[in-house]
């Protein structure tokens, strides 16, 4: 058994791990929440966009569709890989790093893939694999519709020029505090919409369908990636709140179990001082 003064030590060890981590949950609990109402509101206008465009694109005809649709022979691939730039969030970025290699291992094992990694912790293990085209820490600063907007703007020039043939983006999405989903969308070529109900929908459009869509497509490809951040960003949050109220836990959980192993030490301890103490009072009677 372990004695006193290492027990001691220990103790004062995991409370004061205890108290960190218990910190670190208030904190991500509040910024979880902010997070939570952004792309909770943010979702119906997302939604209601991707559901206008899916009207306009399905009674377009095929020559008008858009250029951001143009599907190519796929040569190089771009992901886009969402994590954070801390840890101590549980698999939040584990899940991106699987995420990616595993649509690579899938869809992408003879093509030439690149990365565009937005957060450090993913960017850290997977450039090891990929050639990162970039790197991107700073959006997480101020992570705002104008910001993301110039990243979308950047990756949709990549694919205008032809440098990429497809980019993919990875993220988690936000469920709940205990639940990420790894989700993996295809940016571009933006996927050509085929719904039949759609098709008989008679709307009168000022100006043109073409010119509409025209509009559509960039804001919503920006949207798209604002989402993913915002899921992201929120499921971050989620998952280091839940990391760290299990951490807490395990640590009151070891706390408590050094403190009986101490007491029961220190109990061992006065006992065999009594037992010397009696011993040594027979000894001088005898």
């Amino acid at each position: 058994m372990a004695n006193l003064k290492e027990l001691r030590s220990r103790i004062t060890s995991v409370s004061s791990t205890m108290q960190i981590t218990s910190a670190m949950k208030m904190v991500s609990a509040a910024k979880l929440s902010k997070a939570q109402d952004a792309i909770t509101a943010m979702r119906p206008y997302s939604e209601k966009l991707t559901q206008l465009l899916q009207d306009l694109s399905a009674s377009l005809s095929d020559d008008a569709s858009s250029k951001y649709a143009e599907e190519r022979e796929v040569e190089k691939v771009l992901m886009v890989a969402i994590s954070s730039n801390r840890g101590l969030a549980g698999a939040f970025n584990t899940n991106i790093i699987k995420g990616v290699k595993n649509k690579v291992q899938k869809d992408f094992q003879n093509e030439k893939v690149d990365l565009y990694s937005i957060g450090k912790k993913a960017n850290d293990i997977l450039k090891r694999d990929f050639d990162v085209y970039e790197n991107n820490n700073e959006i997480y600063d101020d992570l705002s519709f104008e910001n993301v907007a110039e990243i979308a703007e950047e990756l949709m020039q990549l694919f205008l020029e032809e440098k990429y043939d497809k980019i993919v983006l990875v993220y988690n999405q936000f469920k709940n505090a205990a639940t990420q989903i790894v989700t993996t969308e295809q940016f571009l070529p933006i996927e050509q919409f085929d719904n039949e109900e759609n098709k008989q929908l008679d709307y009168i459009y000022e100006p043109s369908k073409i010119e509409i869509v025209k509009e559509l497509i960039p804001k919503s490809l920006k949207m798209q990636l604002y989402k993913a951040l915002r899921d992201s960003f929120a499921s971050e949050h989620g998952a280091r709140m839940t990391a760290m109220h299990k951490a807490t836990e395990n640590a009151t959980e070891l706390r408590d179990s050094l403190k009986l192993s101490y007491n029961k030490a220190r109990q061992a301890s006065i006992t065999n001082e009594i037992l010397e103490i009696v011993g040594g009072a027979e000894a001088l009677n005898g």
